[in-house]
């Protein structure tokens, strides 16, 4: 017996549903079904996200949970004392690569991503504590001096995004990143204009531009990829790879589907919580199949 998650998303009377047809040896073939996942027996939500990745085809992400997200701390933590430590990296069960980092708010508006040890990561995070409020956000070159302090790669997340202001900052801070995200949100919603704006900003600055999945629903996993040449474990040698161009990027076919779909369950589960329900326990109901 599997144990799975079923969520099916509704609006204007319609709902969104999935024909599987391309998996193979599926126990759901050429059927319509809703959006969900399969927990294994025993398995922890926060182990099931991590094995969905697995499964989506990727061999590793890196990890930039927000910085003032609630128990930042237990979730690290947890992954340091369920995983292997390969490197820089923690290892799961199923052999996917996690590289930790976060993602930090600027009082300019905008976020900023880093990418460093587990244990750098949960240092900076406590240091950011008296920050995490809106109108406590550091200004960008503050928040930099603090992540010149330890071994971090620090990149600009979605930097066109609506409501961000990262681009309009002075060239000498900009030229601070080590990279450019480019998101696949942005790509699946305003493919061309977002390619074109990231594109031209990282040559202008002369650093890499890698590709962030921005998933906050599994089902958006892998809508874009950055494929590398060569497996590395340390923070070091991704950002030598990035440096030397050996990588590419790479867009799902469904990368506009998947991020509305992840978009429309993330609002689902908003609506929920908003009615006074407890959306983790609509995620993980159990249903046999």
């Amino acid at each position: 017996m599997k144990q799975t998650t079923l969520c099916y998303i509704e609006q204007d009377g319609c709902y969104l549903m999935l024909h599987r047809v391309k998996k193979k040896n599926d126990v759901n073939q050429d059927k319509w079904i809703g959006i969900g996942g399969h927990f294994e027996e025993g398995e922890s939500p926060e182990e099931c996200l991590l094995r969905e990745a697995k499964e989506a085809g990727l061999d590793a992400i890196c990890l930039t949970e927000h910085f003032n997200t609630l128990q930042f701390d237990e979730v690290y933590g947890y992954l340091m004392e369920k995983c292997k430590r390969e490197g820089d990296t923690l290892v799961t069960t199923e052999g996917l690569r996690v590289f930790t980092g976060m993602e930090t708010d600027i009082a300019e508006g905008g976020h900023v991503l880093c990418t460093g040890k587990p244990e750098e990561i949960l240092e900076l995070n406590h240091k950011l504590e008296p920050y995490k409020e809106k109108k406590y956000f550091l200004p960008f070159e503050k928040l930099m001096n603090l992540f010149s302090e330890y071994a971090v790669i620090v990149g600009a997340g979605h930097p066109y995004r609506e409501g961000g202001h990262i681009p309009e900052l002075p060239m000498e801070q900009l030229k601070r990143f080590h990279f450019l995200d480019l998101n696949g949100k942005d790509i699946a919603i305003k493919p061309k204009e977002t390619k074109e704006k990231v594109l031209a900003l990282g040559e202008c600055l002369g650093i890499p531009v890698v590709s962030g999945s921005d998933t906050h629903q599994a089902i958006q996993y892998g809508c874009v990829r950055t494929c590398m040449e060569r497996e590395v474990n340390t923070v070091k040698e991704l950002y030598q790879e990035l440096l030397f161009g050996k990588y590419q990027v790479c867009t799902s076919e469904y990368a506009a589907f998947q991020v509305k779909a992840a978009g429309l369950l993330k609002k689902a589960l908003k609506e929920i919580h908003a009615a006074g329900g407890d959306y983790v326990s609509v995620l993980v109901s159990q249903e046999s199949v």
